[in-house]
């Protein structure tokens, strides 16, 4: 009689995220909702006395605690009951070193996006996961709300059409003043160029363009951009405006400000074909817009009717009951998991969940790769006075 016992827990380890840290509590909730990981090891500051106390405060061993990446790297991997995976959850800049060690220690990595600040660094990670036979998972996780995945379905199966226009925002308000000249962490890292490598466009924009990018699963082929600093003092972009070209000849747009006044985390994706069109809405996840040419318009509800198997599998609670960005984020570490769980011992399974940046839902490193390639883009036609710049046909 087979065992129904559930396999153990995932072993987890995390840099960065220690106390004061936004992110690094949503991974930690993420991967505890469904139980499927246990967080039991942590380099959770570069400050000792900090990475001590955050860890105990997570209730990590003592031992467990280090005060630096590379000794936590070398460490676990050294242990019979070392991590199986690392989350890293840093400034953008400490992204390619952390995963270089731990990926050259054997251990999977999932790391917050940007995945890295330059394209190079990200293509010399996507060469070494794939060489050590790793999982590089990349936490865009706007991609796994249900109505989003069931957006990518109806694009896929033709509901819209042949596609024409692509409109991807995300406006916030929260830097349209200096806080980082007060004393804000959050904000200081992300408008300082050496730590995050780009202001709106790479911390949300990069958001705005894996959204449309997943749903319409086109390959964007040329970007024009304007990239600007409204707060005075500030060195790096706090709006960006791109406008799009797609390989099948589809047009579109994006707009990331964090200097939007009347918008908390407003991210929307509108996509129109020739048949109909879809709206989604982060702050109104639940539910998506769609029209059929000539017809009016519905209001698709996660769990309602019409709600097939692409969303379904997401849904943890009966329709009504509001999901949203924390059961987002778990079901990018439940999918994850899945994979980790079939590399574990090694073998055809495990080399069959390797080859998750081919076959699998969530975003990978080939994702990661692209994104930073859209991001330096944006950059490049924006320092060139809003010139077309052609992105590189594929991340491989």
């Amino acid at each position: 009689m087979a065992s129904t016992a559930k396999p153990a827990r995932i072993r987890l380890g995390m840099v960065g995220g220690g106390e004061g840290a936004f992110i690094g509590a949503v991974h930690r909730i993420a991967a505890r909702l469904d139980d499927e990981y246990e967080l039991v090891a942590g380099a959770l500051s570069s400050s000792a006395d900090k990475a001590l106390r955050s860890g105990l405060a997570l209730g990590l061993a003592p031992e467990r605690c280090y005060d630096s990446y590379e000794a936590m790297a070398q460490a676990e991997a050294a242990r019979e009951d070392g991590i199986e995976a690392v989350a890293i959850v840093t400034p953008n800049h400490l992204h390619a070193p952390v995963a270089t060690a731990f990926l050259k220690a054997g251990i999977h990595v999932i790391c917050d996006k940007p995945v890295t600040t330059r394209s190079a660094d990200a293509k010399a990670l996507l060469a070494l996961a794939r060489k050590q036979g790793l999982i590089f998972a990349v936490t865009h996780n706007y991609s796994a709300y249900p109505m989003v995945r069931v957006a990518r379905k109806m694009v896929q199966s033709g509901c819209l059409g042949e596609l024409r226009v692509v409109q991807a925002e995300y406006p916030q308000d929260w830097l349209a003043e200096p806080l980082e000249q007060g004393g804000n962490k959050q904000a200081a890292w992300r408008t300082d160029p050496a730590q995050a490598g780009g202001g709106a466009i790479g911390d949300i924009g990069s958001h705005a363009w894996h959204l449309a990018d997943y749903v319409t699963g086109e390959p964007l082929f040329q970007v024009c951009a304007e990239l600007s600093s409204f707060v005075p003092g500030r060195p790096i972009d706090d709006n960006a405006q791109v406008m799009l070209r797609y390989a099948n000849g589809a047009r579109g747009m994006i707009w990331a400000s964090q200097v939007a006044p009347g918008h908390l985390n407003d991210l929307r994706l509108r996509v129109y074909g020739s048949k109909g069109g879809i709206e989604w809405r982060q702050e109104q996840p639940n539910q998506l817009r769609f029209t059929l040419l000539g017809q009016p318009t519905q209001i698709l509800e996660r769990a309602g009717p019409g709600f097939d198997a692409a969303g379904a599998r997401l849904a943890r609670i009966p329709g009504g009951h509001p999901e949203g960005y924390l059961e987002a984020f778990a079901s990018l570490y439940a999918e994850i998991a899945q994979h980790l769980r079939a590399a574990r011992g090694g073998g055809r399974k495990a080399s069959r969940a390797i080859k998750a940046d081919k076959a699998c839902h969530f975003p990978t490193i080939a994702d990661g790769l692209r994104g930073v390639q859209f991001i330096e883009a944006v950059q490049r036609s924006s320092r060139q006075g809003g010139r077309w710049i052609k992105l590189p046909a594929t991340a491989a």
